[in-house]
């Protein structure tokens, strides 16, 4: 397969770009040698070659999940300045007045 410089040229519009005649067959040339790269890759037998996903082995390496118990409310809430039936009060930060709010 070779790709000819109107393709090229056709690309280029579609993509908005402007480029100079010689760069056109510059484009050409260097998407033809792409091209024949890959198209050697084809030829190389990988019948018994396993499936990579990815240049490393992953697995997962996750901690058993197990419950446990938080930290003491009454212990948590002690640097709170202000509070109202276990919840922290903060300073509101939306007008009342603004719709939705």
């Amino acid at each position: 397969m070779n790709i000819s410089e109107n393709q090229v040229r056709h690309v280029a519009k579609l993509a908005k770009l402007e480029f100079q005649p010689d760069e056109i067959t510059h484009f050409a040339e260097q998407m033809n040698d792409i091209i024949h790269m890959i198209e050697q890759l084809n030829e190389v037998d990988t019948t018994d070659v396993p499936v990579t996903t990815h240049g490393y082995e992953m697995k997962n390496v996750l901690r058993e999940d197990i419950a446990e118990t938080g930290t003491d409310r009454e212990l948590l809430m002690k640097n709170v300045k202000t509070s109202d039936n276990g919840m922290i009060q903060v300073p509101a930060i939306l007008d009342s007045e603004v719709e939705g709010a």
